[in-house]
Protein backbone atom coordinates (compact mmCIF):
# COMPACT_ATOMS: atom_id res chain seq x y z
CA UNK A 1 0.00 0.00 0.00
CA UNK A 2 1.36 3.67 -0.57
CA UNK A 3 2.11 5.89 2.26
CA UNK A 4 0.16 8.96 3.18
CA UNK A 5 -1.28 11.30 0.22
CA UNK A 6 -0.48 14.98 0.09
CA UNK A 7 -2.93 17.45 0.07
CA UNK A 8 -0.84 19.38 -2.32
CA UNK A 9 -2.63 17.78 -4.89
CA UNK A 10 -5.75 18.98 -6.68
CA UNK A 11 -8.83 17.36 -4.24
CA UNK A 12 -10.92 15.24 -7.29
CA UNK A 13 -7.14 14.19 -7.49
CA UNK A 14 -6.26 13.34 -4.17
CA UNK A 15 -9.89 11.51 -3.95
CA UNK A 16 -9.31 9.46 -6.51
CA UNK A 17 -5.77 8.72 -4.80
CA UNK A 18 -7.69 7.60 -2.04
CA UNK A 19 -10.12 5.34 -3.51
CA UNK A 20 -6.83 3.57 -5.60
CA UNK A 21 -5.44 2.62 -2.06
CA UNK A 22 -9.01 2.01 -0.61
CA UNK A 23 -9.77 -0.50 -3.47
CA UNK A 24 -6.51 -2.15 -3.43
CA UNK A 25 -6.29 -2.54 0.36
CA UNK A 26 -10.20 -4.61 0.01
CA UNK A 27 -9.18 -6.68 -2.90
CA UNK A 28 -5.77 -7.75 -0.83
CA UNK A 29 -7.72 -8.46 2.35
CA UNK A 30 -6.42 -5.36 4.20
CA UNK A 31 -9.87 -4.35 4.85
CA UNK A 32 -12.07 -7.47 4.88
CA UNK A 33 -15.43 -8.24 3.67
CA UNK A 34 -18.31 -6.88 6.08
CA UNK A 35 -15.51 -4.66 8.06
CA UNK A 36 -16.40 -0.87 8.58
CA UNK A 37 -14.34 1.70 6.96
CA UNK A 38 -14.03 4.14 9.84
CA UNK A 39 -13.67 7.36 8.30
CA UNK A 40 -12.04 9.51 10.72
CA UNK A 41 -8.79 6.39 11.52
CA UNK A 42 -8.60 6.32 7.68
CA UNK A 43 -8.04 9.95 7.50
CA UNK A 44 -5.41 9.87 10.11
CA UNK A 45 -3.82 7.25 8.53
CA UNK A 46 -3.32 9.17 5.28
CA UNK A 47 -2.61 12.05 6.47
CA UNK A 48 -5.39 13.93 4.90
CA UNK A 49 -8.72 15.90 6.01
CA UNK A 50 -11.71 13.91 5.73
CA UNK A 51 -13.79 15.68 2.78
CA UNK A 52 -11.38 13.55 0.19
CA UNK A 53 -12.75 10.69 2.06
CA UNK A 54 -16.24 11.36 2.00
CA UNK A 55 -15.64 11.88 -1.71
CA UNK A 56 -13.69 8.50 -2.57
CA UNK A 57 -16.29 6.15 -0.92
CA UNK A 58 -19.29 6.55 -3.28
CA UNK A 59 -16.75 6.13 -5.80
CA UNK A 60 -15.73 2.70 -4.20
CA UNK A 61 -19.88 1.99 -3.80
CA UNK A 62 -20.61 2.74 -7.29
CA UNK A 63 -17.80 -0.03 -8.52
CA UNK A 64 -19.11 -2.29 -5.39
CA UNK A 65 -16.14 -2.34 -3.17
CA UNK A 66 -18.68 -0.92 -0.41
CA UNK A 67 -22.10 -0.11 1.16
CA UNK A 68 -22.93 2.60 3.07
CA UNK A 69 -25.29 0.83 5.39
CA UNK A 70 -27.35 2.84 8.33
CA UNK A 71 -25.64 3.93 11.40
CA UNK A 72 -22.93 1.89 10.31
CA UNK A 73 -21.36 4.54 7.40
CA UNK A 74 -19.17 2.36 4.73
CA UNK A 75 -19.17 -1.26 5.16
CA UNK A 76 -17.05 -3.47 2.85
CA UNK A 77 -19.21 -5.38 0.50
CA UNK A 78 -19.31 -9.22 1.05
CA UNK A 79 -18.92 -11.60 -1.89
CA UNK A 80 -21.68 -14.61 -2.28
CA UNK A 81 -21.77 -17.19 -4.64
CA UNK A 82 -24.99 -15.00 -5.90
CA UNK A 83 -23.12 -11.91 -6.24
CA UNK A 84 -20.64 -13.87 -7.86
CA UNK A 85 -23.42 -15.50 -10.66
CA UNK A 86 -24.78 -12.02 -10.87
CA UNK A 87 -20.97 -10.57 -11.84
CA UNK A 88 -20.06 -13.91 -14.39
CA UNK A 89 -24.26 -13.15 -15.78
CA UNK A 90 -23.18 -9.31 -16.55
CA UNK A 91 -20.12 -10.82 -18.12
CA UNK A 92 -21.94 -12.70 -20.72
CA UNK A 93 -23.88 -10.12 -21.82
CA UNK A 94 -20.83 -7.38 -21.62
CA UNK A 95 -17.76 -9.11 -23.16
CA UNK A 96 -19.32 -11.84 -25.34
CA UNK A 97 -20.70 -8.99 -27.72
CA UNK A 98 -17.44 -7.07 -27.13
CA UNK A 99 -15.74 -9.86 -28.18
CA UNK A 100 -17.68 -9.75 -31.39
CA UNK A 101 -17.55 -6.25 -31.86
CA UNK A 102 -13.79 -6.06 -31.51
CA UNK A 103 -13.25 -8.96 -34.13
CA UNK A 104 -15.40 -6.61 -36.42
CA UNK A 105 -13.10 -3.47 -35.76
CA UNK A 106 -9.98 -6.12 -35.93
CA UNK A 107 -12.00 -6.79 -39.55
CA UNK A 108 -12.25 -3.94 -40.57
CA UNK A 109 -8.17 -2.91 -39.97
CA UNK A 110 -8.10 -2.35 -36.64
CA UNK A 111 -4.50 -3.54 -34.73
CA UNK A 112 -4.83 -5.77 -32.04
CA UNK A 113 -1.05 -4.70 -30.69
CA UNK A 114 -2.56 -3.62 -27.08
CA UNK A 115 -4.50 -6.99 -26.82
CA UNK A 116 -1.31 -8.56 -27.71
CA UNK A 117 0.89 -6.27 -25.61
CA UNK A 118 -1.73 -7.21 -22.61
CA UNK A 119 -0.98 -10.92 -22.96
CA UNK A 120 2.51 -10.47 -22.62
CA UNK A 121 2.25 -8.15 -19.65
CA UNK A 122 -0.24 -11.19 -17.93
CA UNK A 123 2.63 -13.86 -18.91
CA UNK A 124 5.28 -11.98 -17.37
CA UNK A 125 2.93 -11.61 -14.38
CA UNK A 126 2.64 -15.43 -14.09
CA UNK A 127 6.27 -16.06 -14.42
CA UNK A 128 6.36 -14.02 -11.33
CA UNK A 129 4.03 -15.88 -9.40
CA UNK A 130 2.25 -12.54 -8.65
CA UNK A 131 -1.68 -13.23 -7.71
CA UNK A 132 -2.10 -9.34 -7.50
CA UNK A 133 -0.66 -8.86 -10.77
CA UNK A 134 -1.83 -11.49 -12.08
CA UNK A 135 -5.40 -10.49 -11.19
CA UNK A 136 -4.38 -6.71 -12.51
CA UNK A 137 -3.41 -8.00 -15.68
CA UNK A 138 -6.36 -10.03 -16.31
CA UNK A 139 -8.89 -7.90 -15.86
CA UNK A 140 -6.87 -5.42 -18.21
CA UNK A 141 -6.97 -7.76 -21.14
CA UNK A 142 -10.82 -8.61 -20.65
CA UNK A 143 -10.66 -4.42 -20.15
CA UNK A 144 -8.66 -4.02 -23.79
CA UNK A 145 -10.99 -6.34 -25.64
CA UNK A 146 -13.92 -3.62 -24.93
CA UNK A 147 -11.90 -0.90 -25.92
CA UNK A 148 -11.17 -2.79 -29.09
CA UNK A 149 -14.28 -2.32 -29.77
CA UNK A 150 -14.45 1.69 -30.20
CA UNK A 151 -17.80 1.92 -28.29
CA UNK A 152 -17.53 4.53 -25.70
CA UNK A 153 -20.60 2.92 -23.50
CA UNK A 154 -19.37 -0.70 -23.77
CA UNK A 155 -16.42 0.96 -21.77
CA UNK A 156 -18.13 2.81 -19.13
CA UNK A 157 -20.10 -0.22 -18.13
CA UNK A 158 -16.55 -2.50 -18.21
CA UNK A 159 -15.37 0.08 -15.70
CA UNK A 160 -17.94 -0.43 -13.67
CA UNK A 161 -17.43 -3.73 -13.01
CA UNK A 162 -13.87 -4.41 -13.61
CA UNK A 163 -12.80 -3.70 -10.39
CA UNK A 164 -15.01 -6.29 -9.10
CA UNK A 165 -13.38 -8.92 -11.79
CA UNK A 166 -9.82 -8.16 -10.71
CA UNK A 167 -11.02 -8.70 -6.97
CA UNK A 168 -12.93 -12.05 -8.00
CA UNK A 169 -9.71 -12.79 -9.46
CA UNK A 170 -7.65 -12.44 -6.58
CA UNK A 171 -9.83 -14.26 -4.43
CA UNK A 172 -9.53 -17.32 -6.89
CA UNK A 173 -5.86 -16.90 -6.94
CA UNK A 174 -5.44 -20.71 -6.17
CA UNK A 175 -6.70 -21.51 -9.71
CA UNK A 176 -4.08 -22.18 -12.09
CA UNK A 177 -3.17 -18.50 -13.98
CA UNK A 178 -1.77 -20.51 -16.75
CA UNK A 179 -5.12 -22.35 -17.77
CA UNK A 180 -6.23 -18.61 -17.56
CA UNK A 181 -3.46 -17.65 -19.83
CA UNK A 182 -4.42 -20.04 -22.29
CA UNK A 183 -7.55 -19.13 -22.39
CA UNK A 184 -6.56 -15.45 -23.40
CA UNK A 185 -4.44 -17.04 -25.87
CA UNK A 186 -6.81 -18.26 -27.94
CA UNK A 187 -9.64 -15.44 -27.20
CA UNK A 188 -7.03 -13.48 -28.65
CA UNK A 189 -6.41 -15.62 -31.95
CA UNK A 190 -9.92 -15.62 -32.30
CA UNK A 191 -10.66 -11.57 -32.20
CA UNK A 192 -7.55 -11.65 -34.26
CA UNK A 193 -8.91 -13.53 -37.16
CA UNK A 194 -11.87 -11.18 -37.70
CA UNK A 195 -14.25 -13.80 -37.43
CA UNK A 196 -17.49 -12.36 -35.05
CA UNK A 197 -19.23 -15.81 -34.22
CA UNK A 198 -16.39 -17.71 -33.39
CA UNK A 199 -15.11 -14.70 -30.92
CA UNK A 200 -18.32 -14.76 -29.58
CA UNK A 201 -18.09 -18.41 -29.05
CA UNK A 202 -14.83 -18.85 -27.68
CA UNK A 203 -15.37 -15.44 -25.36
CA UNK A 204 -19.06 -17.33 -24.48
CA UNK A 205 -16.80 -20.82 -23.16
CA UNK A 206 -13.95 -18.91 -21.99
CA UNK A 207 -16.16 -16.98 -19.28
CA UNK A 208 -18.92 -20.22 -18.67
CA UNK A 209 -15.27 -21.61 -17.88
CA UNK A 210 -13.94 -19.37 -15.88
CA UNK A 211 -17.83 -19.27 -13.45
CA UNK A 212 -17.45 -22.93 -12.94
CA UNK A 213 -13.88 -22.69 -11.61
CA UNK A 214 -14.58 -19.78 -9.49
CA UNK A 215 -17.73 -20.91 -7.84
CA UNK A 216 -15.98 -23.73 -7.28
CA UNK A 217 -12.79 -21.34 -5.59
CA UNK A 218 -15.56 -19.60 -3.51
CA UNK A 219 -17.00 -22.64 -1.97
CA UNK A 220 -13.81 -24.01 -0.79
CA UNK A 221 -13.45 -20.51 0.67
CA UNK A 222 -16.19 -21.38 2.61
CA UNK A 223 -18.59 -18.69 0.64
CA UNK A 224 -21.93 -19.59 -0.13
Amino acid sequence: MAGPVTEEERPESLSRQIYAMLREGIIRGRWAQGSRLAEQRLAQEFQVSRVPMREAVPMLEVDGFVQTLPRRGAVVSSWSVKAANDLFDLRLCLEVGAARYAAREVGGGVSTAPLREALEQSRRAVAERDAYAIARDSTAFHEIIVDLTDNALMRSLMRSVSGRMMWLFFMTSELDPVDALAGHEELLAAIASGNERVAESVAYTHIESDRLESLAALKRLGID
